[in-house]
């Protein structure tokens, strides 16, 4: 018998992976979360029906949304991330030899632990001592804290449901109030090719807080269009301050950070 997943990015359109083994199912109180090992993609994490990462891929997708900032950023001690129970955006991070303590806020413990028992590639970090893990609410967190982060990742899933409120302005309020003046915040921010008017309102809300909003763009084959975006903001012009890229990335490198910022007039049509 041959097993399938399938996701649709909208009436029409999707993506398919067979499947050679189910290896988790459950139900948390936030979510439905399943692990599949692949085919083609190895191992494949989905919340409530939606692809998260692939074995196969995941490393463009938290490479893209770390080792810019931190190139923008220079020294950065304290970082924080709201989402990213999967473990991969802490695995980079970590990377920095500057970076003393990380934050990940991430609502569902189960995510996290199912992480370390089937996603081992990116829950590697996890345990580490500079990492301090607060299974609560993201918005609630940096609402009712006053943190100094040097840098901030949202690692959210797509706006839909609970997630639909870390792309409101009370949440990006909340974000600068935990920043350092020169910190700077990333967020994943959807496909070009399916989310456009969610890319446009991102960039429209944060440019009322931020003096600098930018997006940038990175190839994941398994996301909706096969094509992402990130977006960067911070309260001072994005300049870079270091040099240093980690060794072992498979992704990110001087030429694209070279050219980060080159948009397909499509997309940057919209973000003006």
């Amino acid at each position: 018998m041959k097993l399938y997943f399938t996701e649709f990015h909208d009436e029409g359109t999707g993506i398919v992976f067979k499947i050679k083994k189910e290896l988790f199912s459950a139900k948390s109180p936030y979510q439905e979360i399943k692990i599949f090992d692949t085919y083609t993609f190895g191992r494949l994490l989905v919340l409530d029906g939606l692809v998260m990462l692939t074995e196969r891929d995941e490393f463009v997708y938290h490479e893209m949304l770390v080792h810019p900032a931190f190139y923008f950023k220079g020294k950065a001690e304290k970082v924080g991330v709201i989402g990213g129970g999967d473990g991969g955006t802490i695995r980079e991070i970590l990377k920095y030899p500057d970076v003393k303590e990380t934050y990940l806020v991430e609502i569902d413990r189960m995510v996290v632990d199912a992480s370390k028992k089937y996603l081992p590639f990116t829950a590697s970090s996890l345990d580490d001592r500079r990492v301090k893990i607060f299974f609560e609410d993201g918005i609630r967190f940096l609402k009712e804290r006053g943190e100094d982060f040097d840098l901030l990742f949202v690692d959210s899933s797509d706006p839909v449901g609970p997630a639909k409120a870390l792309y409101s302005m009370e949440f990006y309020k909340s974000i600068k109030k935990n920043l350092k003046e020169d910190g700077i915040v990333v967020f994943q921010s959807e496909s070009p090719w399916y989310h456009l008017d969610i890319i446009r309102e991102q960039i429209e809300g944060l440019s009322k807080l931020f003096s600098s909003v930018k997006l940038y763009l990175a190839s994941i084959p398994t996301y909706p269009g096969g094509f992402w975006s990130f977006t960067i903001a911070t309260s001072r012009e994005l300049v870079g301050e270091r040099d240093y890229i980690p060794e072992g990335l498979r992704y990110y490198n001087k030429s694209i950070r070279e050219t980060l910022f080159w948009l397909p007039e499509f997309v940057k049509n919209v973000t003006g």
